[in-house]
């Protein structure tokens, strides 16, 4: 089982030495979540400089919110990561679900699942070398996996799961382990349906914390803050791992599920939870 690390956003300084630490541990990836309206770096800014730190990990984006951005834009900015990172960038999408981030990128929250399926298509046509359409060649510079980084993407309804199977390559899944069974269930089934070769890859995400209790106090404040717009914030921090057995069987479960990567998502800043971590694995 492959382990990444979700990395905490309220204090970008520390990123750096969190990505160091993990290079040189038993981690994967390394995760970075995306909004707009909130007190978070930029991902493809901030994990353009973590591998520039780093020679080993992946990065990934858990999720960019693609309808937020202009399409040539990010195919230009995702190629680039990925061609300077030697195919290191995996690419994690969403809709998003906050108005006020739609609100200030200009964009229809309304509409943002054909946004971004319409956004799939041009992005796939950009990477093949196509040309961006009639009256625009092509937009380099080619991505340094053919066709494009991985896509993974995440969300809980019908349509973004079935959208693994047309346009991606495995699903990034933030459900709990005791729901999360059908939803893999349903994205293999989507992958079948569009004949798609092998399976989709799956990624699961724990929410977890190891440390003293200032440490864990932290961390559920900071994840109670990012959750608040939603009607689900305590029971969102009340789910929270804070012990190596309740981090170890939860990575179990996922495993018995089928996932191929766990990624633990730390909202404590505590660099050094990223060697306790590493302990338990």
């Amino acid at each position: 089982m492959n382990v990444g690390l979700g990395l905490p956003v309220t204090d970008p300084e520390s990123l750096l030495d969190w990505a160091r630490r993990a290079d040189a541990g038993p981690f994967t990836t390394l995760g970075l979540l995306d909004r707009l309206v909130f007190d978070n770096p930029e991902p493809l800014v901030a994990l353009a400089v973590l591998a520039g730190a780093t020679s080993r990990v992946r990065v990934q984006t858990e999720v960019l919110l693609a309808p937020l951005r202009e399409t040539a834009l990010l195919a230009k900015q995702a190629a680039t990561l990925d061609r300077l990172t030697g195919g290191r960038l995996v690419l994690g999408l969403g809709v998003g679900g906050r108005e006020d981030d739609h609100f200030a990128a200009g964009t229809d929250i309304r509409t943002r699942g054909r946004r971004l399926d319409a956004q799939m298509a041009v992005l796939r046509r950009v990477w093949a070398g196509e040309p961006y359409g009639e009256g625009a060649g092509p937009i380099g510079p080619a991505p340094a996996r053919p066709g494009g980084p991985e896509i993974l993407f995440g969300g809980f309804k019908p349509a973004a799961l079935r959208r693994v199977g047309r346009w991606g390559d495995g699903f990034l899944c933030a459900a709990a382990p005791s729901w999360a069974g059908p939803l893999f269930e349903t994205v293999r089934t989507a992958w079948q349906e569009h004949g798609r070769d092998g399976a989709p890859r799956m990624v699961a995400q724990i929410n977890a914390a190891l440390g003293p209790q200032d440490v864990i106090d932290e961390a559920r404040r900071a994840m109670a803050v990012y959750y608040r717009f939603t009607e689900a914030a305590d029971h969102m921090v009340a789910g929270m791992r804070t012990t190596p057995a309740e981090i170890r069987e939860a990575i179990a479960r996922f495993e018995d599920l089928g996932a191929d990567e766990v990624m633990l998502y730390c909202h404590g800043r505590d660099p050094d939870q990223v060697g306790r971590f590493a302990d338990i694995l």
